[in-house]
């Protein structure tokens, strides 16, 4: 019975140089081995295959049998894989191929898909992974590495990451287009403080904003909050007129230049934070990690809304 598993790389090597130069010390000198060697390995590989793989003709001369020409197919398709294998591995060894997910808060979903098709175009061979949650969900994804590069923010405090500026972020005052207080100058805080505010749900980002935006206008007073758990909701809710909300300008971009919303002008606005690429400082990049991460921070925020 032939033994496939007993084969080596030798011997496969050694029945090769015999195909190609038509004897055994022609071969032995070929791959550098001596006569016998060469002949010991042939007979080893008969032996694996329970067959006569070459014949010995007059003045030295080898001839491969049908079974040896057989054998000669399978070594020439397992060195053209190795081959393929070895380019496979040293294009991710360089980071031309792999695949790198990308986590965004909710936020950053109004430019991240622009991004991402971006990156898609200058490493086609790399597989970029795009996935949108909650802040809560994206540490969280941080913490369980589901995701290998993030962007927010504001970097946790666990994991410990290492955070890259990407640009500005500035968080705006919003209210339906037709509101008594827009075009009305700097809005007294008082005033503000009378509206009700469209609000986050707790432990997003842009509620935590909020509620410091709030204990600054109003010393501690507190507020009316109408609750949403998403961007579009509380978006539709300020043009519905069911109040105002603090928000990232990136979020409102087409709405504020089409006039359905518009920023209302009051103390410390814009509140301007930044945003942050990160990944996690106890596990290196891959190399195709590496080399999007090099990419994002070398546009220097230039896929952000302006």
């Amino acid at each position: 019975m032939p033994r496939p598993e007993a084969v080596t790389f030798k011997q496969l090597r050694a029945l090769q140089a015999v195909a190609e130069h038509g004897s055994i010390t022609a071969a032995a000198e070929a791959i550098r081995l001596t006569p016998p060697a060469v002949h010991t390995q042939l007979r080893q590989l008969e032996a694996n295959f329970n067959a006569r793989l070459f014949e010995r003709g007059p003045q030295g001369v080898a001839r491969l049998t049908a079974q040896g020409d057989a054998v000669l197919v399978g070594a020439r398709a397992i060195d053209t894989a190795l081959e393929a294998c070895a380019d496979h591995v040293r294009a991710l060894n360089e980071g031309m191929e792999g695949m790198v997910t990308l986590g965004v808060v909710s936020t950053a979903k109004y430019f991240a898909p622009r991004l991402v098709a971006e990156l898609q175009r200058a490493f086609p061979t790399i597989d970029i992974i795009l996935r949108v949650s909650s802040r809560e969900g994206i540490v969280s994804a941080l913490q369980t590495a589901s995701v290998d590069l993030a962007i927010m923010g504001r970097p946790p405090r666990a994991p410990a990451v290492q955070a890259t500026v990407l640009g500005p972020h500035p968080h705006v005052l919003i209210a339906p287009g037709n509101h008594p207080l827009v075009g009305q100058g700097r809005v007294a805080p008082e005033t503000i403080l009378a509206e009700t505010f469209i609000a986050r749900e707790e432990g997003s980002g842009t509620r935590i904003l909020m509620d410091r935006f709030i204990e600054r206008l109003g010393s501690g007073r507190p507020a009316r909050m109408i609750e949403l758990e998403s961007n579009e909701t509380l978006k539709q809710a300020v043009m519905a007129g069911l109040g105002i909300a603090l928000i990232s300008r990136h979020t409102v971009v087409d709405e504020l230049k089409q006039g359905r919303l518009a920023e209302l002008d009051a103390q410390t606005l814009p509140m301007i934070r930044q945003w942050f690429l990160v990944n996690r400082s106890d596990t290196p990049l891959s190399p195709a990690g590496g080399r999007i991460h090099a990419h994002i921070c070398g546009q220097q925020g230039a896929f952000l809304p302006k």
